[in-house]
């Protein structure tokens, strides 16, 4: 059976591997918790992280370009940004959230194509959080969608919270689930490849 874009990058079969470590690289995170570029390469090693998702709102573009190459040479791990297209060429992918979407294109199947003339064969995912926009995601080429938020979390105020639900929705995507919002490391959550981790990767 042939791989898909994400299972070539990953060398696994997702459809039989799930809670794979997705972690998220947040900048002003790192800062606050004293971490440096360095030391997230030691514990993105130490446990076994598959994805990483760059997210970076003050740094400059070259700054920024800098911290990409670092975690490139420093990993064996696909990278994907949050939002920032045009860094594109030094990442394996790209994550939006509805609203990126619909700010390029109404119609969100010219939405990606649009998308795609930019990224090319690269990783784009989605985020989502009901059933409605799982179904829509399903007809757009994707290669994964976040889904959430699973739980509160102390950085975001969300009023919709999945909760055990998110099995079932994960259930009926097509493309493989990224699970957001107040995910552990270790959670085992039914359905979802990957479990999405911000703050909590880097408790004991």
């Amino acid at each position: 059976m042939n791989k898909t874009r994400l299972e070539g990058l990953l060398n696994i079969n997702l459809k039989d591997s799930f809670n794979n470590l997705y972690v998220l690289c947040d900048y002003e995170t790192l800062l606050k918790k004293s971490i440096s570029l360095e030391k997230f390469v030691y514990l993105c090693k130490k446990k076994d992280v598959k994805l990483i998702q760059y997210r970076d709102k003050i740094n400059s573009n070259s700054i920024q370009i800098e911290n990409l190459k670092y975690l490139k040479q420093n990993l064996n791990i696909p990278i994907i940004i949050n939002d920032r297209i045009e860094l594109i060429s030094y990442v394996d992918g790209l994550h939006l959230g509805q609203e990126d979407f619909y700010n390029i294109h109404k119609d969100l199947n010219i939405a990606v194509k649009l998308i795609r003339t930019k990224i090319k064969n690269k990783l784009l995912g989605l985020s989502t959080h009901n059933e409605v926009e799982i179904l829509q995601a399903n007809e757009l080429d994707l290669d994964m969608i976040g889904l959430g938020a699973y739980k509160a979390t102390k950085t975001k105020v969300v009023p919709n919270l999945l909760g055990e639900k998110i099995s079932y929705l994960a259930k009926i995507s097509k493309h493989p689930v990224c699970a957001i919002g107040g995910v552990k490391i270790d959670d085992k959550i039914k359905n979802v490849q990957f479990n999405v981790v911000g703050s909590a990767f880097y408790e004991n």
